[in-house]
């Protein structure tokens, strides 16, 4: 079993709160994702976990046994750094073996484990040979691989991926992805990219300020998300907020602070509005939602005014402006259409896609 818990967790450096009162139940075998910006305390709780970083207050359960007081060796966790922590004058082969040596396994229980896993993470050809002569991607499969054979409860990763090039990356998440299906272990893993969070994790936590924010699957946090924050940090390009008002005429609709064009509300949840009406609030919508052609009946069009567009393969990502505003928006067209750059140009709103944020607290409404 390799479940994880923190309850009421707390780190602070003198007066300053970086992680604040985290409460997380990790479940055995499941893969999570601590994302959120730089700084967000992220790591340290990952260095909580590991017992590198001590707590100021709360407790840690692995399996149900508190760990605040057993130390990082003692609590059958292997952790990956970003900068591989590989030593250098050893071959591949005694990297691996560096650390089952140091707990006095057997030698044949040494040559069996490093085996096993040089064949599953396909360095079975390089075990001789120095790190020096390796790729970054190869020496990050022998820090993977270093961490397989020890047969953690637990793998922690701490931005593994970040010092590697962009293809790299891409073919990394996907070894590890398949890595924690193969040896179904519970695997937390850090990162301050969005990407890898959405298309790795069971579940995402998302953090900010030292504040879990949300935690749920991947699709339920960009298709539900709690708060102006994770709305704004999860998907990419990123949300696009206006600020504005409902206002109750003939029917109930979004009109923006600037004045500049206005959305109606679907009649179906007219009725959850209607407490908040000539209230100001923040209009949500994704980029993907906003289209060169109607998507729906729900397409609602919005003159605007094209600033940049930026080709991006088989889409093109169009930076706006609507009316004498200067705020720029974003969204994503087909690349067979090719709006002119300081021209109008007709965009679809799909009203169906819309979120809504209280305008002070920043929660979803």
């Amino acid at each position: 079993m390799g479940s994880v818990r923190l309850e009421h967790v707390f780190k602070k450096y003198d007066s300053n709160i970086v992680v604040n009162d985290v409460n997380l139940n990790i479940n055995d075998k499941e893969f999570v994702v601590l994302v959120g910006p730089s700084g967000c305390g992220k790591s340290t709780t990952l260095r909580m976990i590991a017992g590198l970083e001590d707590i100021s207050q709360g407790t840690i359960f692995i399996d149900d046994s508190a760990v605040n007081d057993v130390p990082p060796k003692d609590r059958d966790i292997a952790m990956v750094f970003q900068n591989y922590a590989l030593y250098p004058h050893m071959s591949v082969y005694e990297n691996l073996a560096f650390g089952l040596k140091m707990r006095k396994y057997s030698k044949d229980e040494i040559q069996e484990r490093v085996q096993q896993a040089s064949v599953i993470l396909g360095i079975k050809e390089m075990l001789e040979r120095k790190p020096k002569a390796l790729s970054g991607g190869q020496r990050q499969r022998v820090a993977l691989g270093r961490a397989i054979v020890r047969k953690p409860k637990v793998f922690l990763f701490d931005e593994p991926l970040s010092n590697l090039d962009a293809n790299l990356r891409v073919q990394m998440r996907t070894e590890i992805s398949r890595l924690h299906k193969q040896i179904e272990t519970t695997m937390i893993y850090v990162t301050h990219d969005q990407i890898e969070a959405m298309s790795m994790g069971d579940r995402i936590v998302v953090m900010h300020k030292g504040i879990v924010q949300q935690v749920d699957t991947p699709l339920t946090i960009y298709n539900n998300p709690v708060n102006k924050f994770v709305a704004g940090f999860i998907g990419s390009p990123t949300m696009n907020f206006f600020d504005g008002k409902l206002l109750l005429q003939d029917s109930l609709a979004f009109e923006a602070s600037t004045k500049y064009f206005s959305l109606p509300i679907r009649s179906e949840i007219v009725q959850r509005f209607m407490p908040i009406v000539n209230s100001e609030v923040s209009l949500g919508i994704r980029p993907e939602h906003i289209s060169a052609k109607p998507q729906n009946s729900h397409s609602q069009i919005v003159n605007v005014n094209v600033v940049v567009t930026e080709p991006v393969g088989n889409e093109i990502f169009i930076y706006f402006t609507i009316g004498q505003a200067v705020e720029q928006y974003v969204c994503r067209i087909p690349s067979d259409m090719q709006p002119q750059t300081g021209r109008a140009f007709d965009l679809y709103f799909d009203v169906s896609k819309l979120h809504f944020f209280d305008k002070t607290t920043g929660a979803a409404l």
